[in-house]
């Protein structure tokens, strides 16, 4: 198990360490941040000395080499537009951003879980084609049509609810359905093929032979063990909390990571983009950390597996 858990970190590392070298060699070669956030018509003495305050005129291979020391030792730079902590910057959205996404994982779980579970129960009824109907329409539908469309709808033709800002918790209302909605269509597709797959298990039809009532067949036998695809899917959605919300963030004008990432890569502030990059990561990584935990205490086949193994 230790030699398990040991390589599930060395794995992580790895994947931040990727992430860092992506983030720092892509952000250099798509532009000069000293000519977007200075003036095209400044002195180039102006231009040459915005390079040389921040390091720009080394050669590529120095300049990834201290920004990954930098990282290393907690300092993710600074903000090319005011100079202050990019650590800082990126923090202060995270609230706005969780107040979206959460309540929206709230709905995927709400919807998605059920809705996958009696599309099960009720196979080639209409219940389920139903079911089936609607969660294709909703993960094909982009999400900023989804946006778009319920802004139409409920704030311009219909006056409900406002078409953006986040003034009051009604301004939420929209880009919660809209996470929400989406999301909730990928888990109840995952959470049906689950159950379909358990159900045609040898031991459910043993454990219905025995005369136990349906019911109890599917919450202690088909339940469990369709629940560890199923986490998977939820696991990526955790980890997904704040890049899934950079679109939606964008369409209503919410002061989140997302919108703020949209304005950071549009003014090459580079310091801002990599650190919310390393963030999505570090979700992403913490995420799938805690779902091969959760493998371990659903199913005690994996934990004695991974026992042994170790």
């Amino acid at each position: 198990m230790l030699r398990y858990l040991l390589s599930r970190l060395l794995r992580a590392a790895l994947t931040i360490v990727a992430v860092v070298t992506f983030a720092f060699v892509v952000l250099r070669l798509s532009g000069d941040p000293a000519l977007l956030i200075m003036s095209v018509d400044a002195p180039p003495e102006a231009i040459d000395a915005f390079r040389a305050a921040w390091g720009l005129d080394r050669p590529l291979w120095e300049q990834y080499l201290r920004y990954f020391l930098q990282v290393a030792q907690g300092n993710l730079g600074q903000s090319m537009r005011d100079g202050r902590p990019a650590l800082t910057v990126v923090l202060e959205r995270v609230p706005e951003t969780l107040a979206l996404t959460l309540p929206a994982f709230a709905t995927k779980l709400l919807i998605g879980i059920p809705a996958g579970v009696y599309a099960a129960l009720n196979r080639n009824r209409l219940a389920d084609r139903l079911t089936m109907v609607l969660s294709v329409a909703g993960f094909t539908v982009p999400s900023f049509v989804l946006a778009l469309l319920l802004v139409l709808i409920f704030a311009v033709n219909l006056g409900w609810l406002p078409s953006g800002g986040a003034e009051s918790w009604r301004h939420a209302i929209l880009p919660v359905i809209t996470l929400g909605l989406s999301g909730a269509a990928i888990l109840a597709r995952f959470t049906r093929s689950a159950m379909l797959e358990v159900l045609g298990q040898p031991y459910i039809r043993a454990a219905s032979a025995k005369g136990l009532p349906w019911r109890r067949v599917i919450t202690d036998h088909a339940l469990p063990n369709a629940a560890i695809p199923t986490v998977t899917i939820i696991g990526f959605m955790v980890g997904s909390l704040v890049a899934g919300a950079v679109v939606v963030e964008s369409v209503f004008s919410w002061p989140g990571v997302g919108r703020l990432l949209v304005v950071a890569v549009a003014n090459r502030d580079l310091a801002i983009v990599q650190t919310i990059l390393l963030l999505v990561a570090f979700t992403m990584v913490c995420a799938n950390l805690v779902v091969d935990m959760l493998y371990g205490w659903i199913d005690p086949r994996l934990r004695t597996a991974r026992t042994q193994g170790a």
